[in-house]
C-alpha cells in the first residue's frame, strides 16, 4: 500500500487525531445541512428580525441555498475521500494489508451510523440547536472557499438547465389553505378561540355579502307612508341605532336615519316628517353588489367610513342589508349583551332537544352559532334550502332530511316557509358557541 503524500515519520498519535477530527467534521457537516434545510423559515425570519445573530447568519446562508449546499457537499466530499485513505494508512501500519480491508469496512459502518444517520436525525429533531451555531462556522467558510463553491455551482446549475430544471429557488409564499394548516397545527401555542378567529379571517375571501346579509323581507325600517304617530312610536321603541327610511317599499329608499340625529327632537316632541327626511338624507345611501367578498367590503367600509350598506343584484334591486357588525361576527362570533344567551336569536331549544327555527335565518349564521353543518353551497337561507330540495312550497307537517338533519315544517305563508323544527344528528348535539 502506498502512503504517498504523508511523511514516513508521521506519528500514529497525529494520525489518530486527524482521523477523529475528520469524523467529527463529517458528522458536523451532515447535521448542519439537515438542520439548516429543516429550519422553519418563518420562525427563522422572526428570530432574525428580533436581533438573533445566529438567525441572521442562517437566513443569509439560506437566501442562496445552492451555494450553501455546494459548500457543505464540497467539504464533505473532501473529508469522505481523505478519511478512508487515512484509515488505510493507520490499518496498514498496525497490521498490514489484511487489516486495511477490515478498517475500510469498519469505517463504512461507523460513518454511516455516527457521521450520517445519528447527526442528521438529531438535526431533524432539533434543527435550531444545531443550525444557529453552524451558521457562525459556515458563513466564513463560504467566503473563504467561494471561488470553488462558485465553480461547483456553475457546473451543477448548467447540468440542471440541460435537463430542463430551473435552479432558481422555489417560492416560500404560503397559500390560504396552507396557512389554514399552519394555524391548525399551532396546538396550545395559540388558544382555540384565537385559531377560530384566524381561520375565519382567511375565510372572508370565500364569503360574499349575499351570504350574510339581512334579507329584504327582514329589514326593519321607517315607511314614510305610515301614520306619523306609528312612526314616532316605532322610533321610540327601536333597538337599532340606524334605520332605513323608505316610501312604501324598500326599493324606494330615501336614506338611512341615525338615531342620534333626531333623539333630542324626538324626546322634546319637536320632530316632524320633514326633519326626519332631512336627517335620513344627510348622507348618500351606500349600495354594494351582492357578489362583493367580505374582505373587500370590510375595506370599503373602512375607507368610506360607513357601517351599513344595501346589497343590490345585477338589476339594481335591493336584496338585503349588510352591516360592519355582520362582518365582524363572521370573525369573532355572535355579539350578545347576555353571556347566558348562547344560541342564535332565531333559534329556540325545546325540551326534546329539538330546535324551533325561523326559516328566514341564513345558513351561515345557524352553522356558526349552533355548530351545525347545514350545506351552504346553494341557497343562503333555511327557507331557500328547503324549497330547493322539495322544489315546491311544502305544507305544514312536511318532514324531510337534509345532511342528516331532520327538518319538520311548522308554518308557511307568503309563498315561503316561516318556521321549522330541526333535530340535528347526535354529532351536532353539542353546546353552541356564543
Amino acid at each position: 500500500m502506498t502512503t504517498a503524500g504523508l511523511p514516513p515519520h508521521t506519528s500514529m498519535g497525529l494520525l489518530y487525531f486527524a482521523l477523529v477530527a475528520l469524523l467529527l467534521l463529517s458528522a458536523f457537516f451532515a447535521g448542519s445541512e439537515t438542520a439548516l434545510m429543516r429550519l422553519n423559515r418563518y420562525r427563522l425570519r422572526h428570530a432574525a428580525k428580533a436581533g438573533d445573530r445566529g438567525a441572521q447568519r442562517a437566513e443569509r446562508l439560506l437566501a442562496k441555498p445552492d451555494r450553501l449546499i455546494g459548500l457543505i457537499l464540497l467539504l464533505s466530499t473532501i473529508i469522505n475521500v481523505v478519511t478512508p485513505t487515512l484509515v488505510g494508512l493507520i490499518a496498514f501500519r498496525i497490521g498490514g494489508d489484511f487489516l486495511v480491508a477490515v478498517g475500510v469496512v469498519a469505517l463504512t459502518f461507523f460513518m454511516l451510523i455516527f457521521c450520517e444517520v445519528a447527526p442528521k436525525t438529531f438535526a431533524a429533531l432539533h434543527p435550531e440547536r444545531l443550525a444557529m451555531p453552524a451558521a457562525f462556522v459556515l458563513a466564513p467558510l463560504l467566503r473563504l472557499l467561494y471561488p470553488f463553491v462558485w465553480a461547483t455551482n456553475l457546473i451543477a446549475n448548467g447540468a440542471l438547465r440541460v435537463l430542463g430544471v430551473s435552479p432558481q429557488q422555489s417560492s416560500q409564499i404560503l397559500s390560504r389553505e396552507e396557512l389554514r394548516t399552519v394555524v391548525a397545527e399551532t396546538g396550545a401555542t395559540i388558544p382555540l378561540r384565537h385559531q377560530q378567529m384566524l381561520v375565519s379571517i382567511l375565510d372572508l375571501e370565500k364569503i360574499t355579502v349575499e351570504d350574510i346579509m339581512v334579507p329584504r323581507t327582514e329589514i326593519v325600517g321607517i315607511d314614510l307612508e305610515d301614520d306619523w304617530d306609528a312612526i314616532t312610536l316605532q322610533l321610540r321603541q327601536s333597538q337599532h341605532t340606524r334605520l332605513p327610511v323608505y316610501e312604501g317599499e324598500i326599493d324606494k329608499i330615501v336614506g338611512v336615519l341615525h338615531m342620534k340625529r333626531i333623539v333630542h327632537a324626538l324626546a322634546r316632541g319637536r320632530l316632524d316628517r320633514q326633519a326626519l327626511i332631512d336627517a335620513a338624507t344627510a348622507h348618500d345611501t351606500y349600495f354594494v353588489p351582492s357578489g362583493t367578498t367580505l374582505n373587500t367590503q370590510l375595506l370599503h367600509f373602512q375607507r368610506a367610513k360607513r357601517r351599513l350598506a344595501f346589497v343590490v343584484d345585477e338589476y339594481g334591486d335591493i336584496q338585503g342589508l349588510v352591516t360592519l357588525e355582520d362582518i365582524l361576527e363572521e370573525i369573532v362570533g355572535e355579539f350578545t349583551t347576555d353571556p347566558a344567551t348562547m344560541m342564535h336569536k332565531d333559534v329556540h331549544k325545546e325540551a326534546d332537544d329539538s330546535y324551533v327555527v325561523n326559516a328566514s335565518t341564513t345558513l351561515r349564521a345557524l352553522n356558526r352559532s349552533m355548530r351545525w353543518s347545514l350545506p351552504t353551497d346553494g341557497p343562503k337561507t333555511l327557507n331557500g334550502l328547503i324549497v330547493e330540495h322539495l322544489e315546491t312550497i311544502p305544507d305544514p307537517g312536511t318532514t324531510l332530511k337534509l345532511a342528516d338533519y331532520t327538518i319538520e315544517v311548522l308554518q308557511t305563508g307568503d309563498n315561503a316557509v316561516k318556521t321549522v323544527r330541526i333535530r340535528p344528528p347526535a354529532a351536532a348535539m353539542t353546546a353552541p358557541r356564543g
